[in-house]
């Protein structure tokens, strides 16, 4: 598309200190609110009971929890509607071993006086599986990261792979401080988003630093800033397009897709935003700020090439019955 192309380099790398003061702001932000709010995590994290009941019109929820509440087994449980007000969920700390008996059954049994109703759903984690699934969650997100870490350190060179680490732990981090300030509940759900969000940015950050290494070889500046500036205006309208195309696909997904997955695609939306802006104006200014040579690049791809050549002429000597 022609609004997205670009005749002349966009001047990004100049601009780079604001932008790395905007990033190092949103992220003291984002820490903040984890530190000081934490997590709201759901039943998968922190064991408890969660019961879906849904209502043929709409749910009388005064009545509902009075009658949890009369309940001993059920103190401290929350009622609150869930997506339309024709379904509530239930949730208790209570497990399925404290409770001993069917929840179904008992869930039935207590809201027999408050309309018609069917159960939809019931979800039991017990808390030790609970701080399991969170301990293994973290695991999961720590050797992701430091699997990527070796394989950008094996594609490009070690200043690549440190500035999209870089990169894709801002972009973790600033999506976990908008689930805080959402009070978007953590599930497995949206651990999954945030493993998507990692592979998502990451993808985005390997293209542009393609980019970036190909115009270190073919364009001729000596300054760094200047062949990014270049390589990225060249990447921009693929960028801009492919982002645009999957956000527009996760809106959907969030505006349409029920309460169900409405965590999974906000965790996702935030993610998409926040990982294009990294590939740009976060990732590619850390490569120049961890000192990262053009011309020292330039002479081991030229001994590298050197050596390729060496091999090639061997070969074919040997080919010929010369040696």
């Amino acid at each position: 598309m022609e609004i997205f192309k670009y005749k002349k380099p966009l001047s990004l790398m100049g601009k780079s200190k604001r932008f790395g003061l905007l990033s190092i702001t949103i992220l003291v932000l984002a820490l903040g609110l984890i530190i000081g709010k934490g997590f709201n995590y759901g039943i998968d994290f922190a064991g408890g009971t969660l019961i879906q009941v849904q209502y043929e019109g709409k749910a009388p929820i005064v009545k509902v929890r009075e009658s949890i509440d009369s309940a001993k087994s059920y103190e401290g449980a929350t009622v609150t509607f869930f997506g339309g007000e024709d379904e509530v969920v239930i949730r208790t700390k209570t497990s399925s071993k404290a409770l001993g008996v069917d929840v179904g059954d008992q869930i039935r049994s207590l809201l027999k006086d408050t309309g018609n109703f069917e159960i939809r759903r019931v979800d039991m984690v017990g808390a030790k599986v609970g701080s399991e699934l969170r301990e293994k969650g973290l695991m999961a997100m720590v050797l992701a990261i430091i699997g990527i870490l070796i394989y950008v350190s094996f594609r490009f060179e070690w200043r690549f792979a440190v500035a999209s680490v870089m990169a894709l732990v801002h972009d973790v981090t600033i999506a976990m401080g908008m689930i805080v300030l959402f009070n978007v509940e953590v599930n497995l759900d949206i651990l999954a988003a945030l493993l998507t969000i990692l592979g998502y940015s990451l993808n985005d950050t390997i293209i542009v630093f393609d980019r970036i290494r190909e115009g270190i070889r073919t364009i001729k500046d000596p300054d760094l800033g200047a062949i990014i500036d270049e390589s990225v205006t060249r990447t921009l309208s693929r960028t801009t397009l492919t982002s645009l195309t999957t956000f527009f696909v996760v809106l959907t997904l969030y505006l349409f897709g029920g309460e169900i997955i409405n965590g999974f695609s906000f965790t996702l939306l935030v993610g998409i935003i926040v990982g294009t802006y990294s590939s740009i104006f976060v990732a590619s200014p850390i490569l120049m700020w961890l000192g990262f040579s053009v011309g020292d690049f330039r002479e081991k791809e030229a001994q590298k090439l050197k050596r390729e050549k060496e091999k090639e002429k061997m070969r074919a000597m040997y080919e010929n019955g010369t040696i």
